[in-house]
């Protein structure tokens, strides 16, 4: 194999430094929230908040699974690659509240909703940058969750980093 300038241990030291980073930017001294006379509808306003954030995670989380579901039902020598990776989509679904299995029905759109990429190795390019867009916009989320649930989006936004780089260098070791 290839090797390239980034390492795995490089990667996943990466993805924990910024995991630790947002996890620190997101903690505040929780002062404000309940404040003054109208606190019991600030209170109810952030619980909301929290639980359409969490719901959109999920929805993310779900959408990425059947999308790898997708990607191993239409290149089988993907599945053994895949596997491990989509455990842990299917445990960072449950862990945001979301069904234990892919909500049925087509993906997200994407690039390869409209008709099944023909190559193993463009469906997991593909699927890499899925990872990166979900990971890229559970870290954005982080500015306005609350501190439990900025630390659960951190530690899905890291292990998504490095899914969609696992998932390049599958890509480039599949021969189909």
């Amino acid at each position: 194999m290839h090797r390239t300038g980034t390492t795995r241990r490089g990667a996943l030291t990466a993805t924990g430094a910024f995991a630790v980073g947002a996890l620190l930017t997101s903690c505040g001294d929780g002062s404000g929230t309940r404040s003054g006379p109208g606190g019991t509808d600030a209170a109810a306003a952030s619980l909301r908040a929290v639980a359409a954030l969490r719901a959109s995670a999920a929805r993310d989380s779900a959408s990425l699974l059947a999308r790898y579901e997708q990607v191993a039902t239409d290149h089988p020598v993907t599945k053994p690659g895949l596997a491990p990776l989509d455990a842990a989509v299917r445990e960072h679904l449950a862990a945001l509240g979301g069904p234990a299995k892919a909500a049925s029905g087509s993906p997200s759109p994407g690039p390869s909703a409209a008709a099944p990429t023909t190559d193993a190795r463009a469906a997991l390019k593909e699927l890499a940058a899925e990872e990166r867009r979900v990971a890229d916009g559970r870290a954005t989320a982080l500015l306005t969750a609350e501190p439990e649930l900025a630390r659960l989006l951190a530690s899905i936004a890291a292990a998504g980093a490095a899914h969609a780089y696992l998932l390049t260098e599958l890509a480039k070791e599949t021969s189909e």
